[in-house]
């Protein structure tokens, strides 16, 4: 059977809404990420971070949850910690997509039964939702960080495009444009939420 793991990965967050603390910003947003991934069906969820944000990945992880110690904020070091752990196949999410459906997810990995690399983007400009793949991974695939990777930049060391499987894109909250399309009919993000008042 195949191990599948998906990964929130404690990535800087540089913007908070006016009146909300940075710090308590990003945990709501992690908290969330992480809460979604306690529920996946199809994977088994972990948090990836930094020396620095160790105690954040404590602070927001579900009882028994494992939690990868990374060198920087970036895709390879997170599949590395997830193909040493006994997985087949990583996602690496970034933790500040907080009201991102699990649906979102499962068509992330779903091509990984025939594609070694599937990506989820985040619609226009750069920065990427996740990236997925199947471990190990190639050796064409190139260390990245979430905020500037696109599919094309994904590809570009891909011996052939057609090996790097775009999804279905969802937004991050990086800032007030993407703030404002928050759907409070939607489940899910109760730390976010709460934090933006109800």
């Amino acid at each position: 059977m195949t191990r599948r793991v998906v990964v929130a990965l404690l990535n800087p967050v540089s913007w908070s809404p006016p009146g909300i603390d940075l710090v308590r910003w990003r945990a709501a947003l992690a908290e969330d990420v992480v809460d979604l991934l306690a529920r996946l069906a199809q994977a088994e969820p972990a948090i990836a971070a930094t020396s620095g944000d160790l105690s954040l990945a404590r602070e927001v992880a579900w009882p028994g949850m494992p939690i990868y110690e990374v060198p920087s904020p970036t895709v390879l070091p997170v599949f590395a910690a997830a193909e040493k752990d006994g997985f087949d196949q990583a996602a690496v999410l970034a933790a500040d997509a907080a009201d991102v459906p699990g649906m979102i997810l499962g068509k992330l990995l779903r091509p990984l039964g025939g594609k070694p690399v599937a990506v989820a983007p985040t619609g226009p400009g750069s920065g990427v939702l996740a990236v997925a793949a199947r471990l190990p991974v190639p050796e064409w695939l190139v260390d990245t960080d979430l905020d500037s990777a696109t599919p094309m930049t994904l590809r570009r060391g891909a011996p052939e495009p057609s090996l790097v499987e775009s999804t279905a894109d969802w937004r991050r909250l990086r800032g007030p444009a993407d703030l404002a399309t928050l759907d409070p009919a939607l489940e899910g993000w109760e730390n976010t939420r709460a934090l933006l008042g109800g």
